[in-house]
């Protein structure tokens, strides 16, 4: 039985090490460029976390082949390379018909402002397809920590089967749930609150402020997400209110340390650099509220936030906004 992961970055090495029990074969996929001769020769990578894989995972820039006879593929690019993946499996002649393509990437296209999935069927249509999340900071499960996850698919037979495939007794537990739209924005739109969090920390602003924050933003989630069909009882579950407490509240959560370094008066694109890695709350932070434009719902946090990467207002300023706002109540 074989697994395909799509994406050497560091969540899909995770991913593949944490699964290596369960298959038989595993290949990892990705461009060229993006496979180093450590990796390729000796199956690890040191930063941004130190990961070794087993010995039988296989490591190719050949989709084709990486594709072929897997009963499950696991789509783990940035979002912003997730059209261009699936258009490279069309090219090749698509899926075949009993074969399990989850996304497991967290974040919104721009400038389309559409889901992962979105973008995933409108490029693969009929697939089997389902996403994954949940709070799963990479650098736990390297460690060998526990976590629970969501599955979610319109067929709740695939959901089922996937959940199967990728669930790890004692490690990694998956529940299955219908509403993916709900499970994947739970999983997008918190990136942007938890870099509030971070935010809000670096100041030193204290827990009641971040506890505020967490509360409002969460607000703000389930306002735009029930506006865009999800139900509110999702994304008040793993993917969403779990995962968020996780991510912001980590110092091993990339969108966090955007925050935190950003109440330290650093440049975006300097943050960036100092990652080496993707930050997918920086994105979302403008394609969400480009969305609360059109559905015209107010998202005062997710504006400071937005504001904050984009722009070069101050963090002083920023906490102005938000604490001085217009009265109202508590909606």
């Amino acid at each position: 039985m074989k697994l395909t992961v799509l994406g050497p970055g560091c969540w899909g090495l995770t991913i593949a090490k944490l699964l290596n029990n369960n298959f038989d074969e595993i290949c990892v996929w990705g461009r060229k460029e993006d496979l180093t001769p450590i990796l390729v020769n000796e199956k690890r990578i040191e930063k941004p976390l130190k990961i070794e894989l087993d010995k039988k995972v296989q490591i190719t820039s050949d989709l084709k082949s990486a594709i072929k006879d897997s009963v499950i593929i696991l789509l783990v690019v940035s979002t912003s390379g997730i059209r261009s993946v699936c258009e490279q499996i069309k090219n090749i002649g698509g899926l075949e018909k009993n074969q399990i393509l989850v996304n497991l990437s967290k974040g919104l296209e721009l400038p389309s402002l559409k889901r992962m999935s979105e973008v995933v069927l409108e490029v693969l249509p009929d697939i089997n397809f389902a996403v994954l999340s949940g709070p799963t900071l990479a650098r736990e499960i390297i460690e060998g920590r526990p976590t629970l996850a969501t599955i979610a698919s319109n067929d709740m037979n695939i959901a089922k089967k996937a959940q199967e495939l990728l669930n790890v007794p004692s490690l990694f537990r998956l529940y299955t749930n219908s509403d993916m739209i709900g499970v994947e924005l739970g999983g997008s739109l918190k990136n942007v609150i938890a870099i509030a969090s971070g935010f809000a920390s670096s100041m030193g602003l204290g827990d009641n402020l971040r506890g505020s924050l967490l509360t409002r933003g969460m607000a703000e989630i389930v306002r735009v997400g029930v506006a865009l069909g999800a139900k509110s009882q999702t994304l008040y579950g793993l993917s969403g209110m779990g995962d968020l407490i996780a991510t912001a509240s980590s110092p091993y959560s990339r969108n966090y340390t955007v925050g935190s370094l950003i109440a330290q008066g650093k440049k975006i694109d300097d943050i960036l650099a100092h990652l080496g890695s993707v930050a997918e709350g920086v994105k979302t932070s403008k394609a969400l509220c480009e969305l609360a434009k059109k559905l015209n719902i107010d998202l005062p946090v997710s504006n400071a936030i937005y504001e904050a990467v984009y722009t070069d207002i101050t963090p002083k300023e920023i906490l102005d906004k938000l604490m001085n706002r217009k009265l109202k109540e508590e909606d």
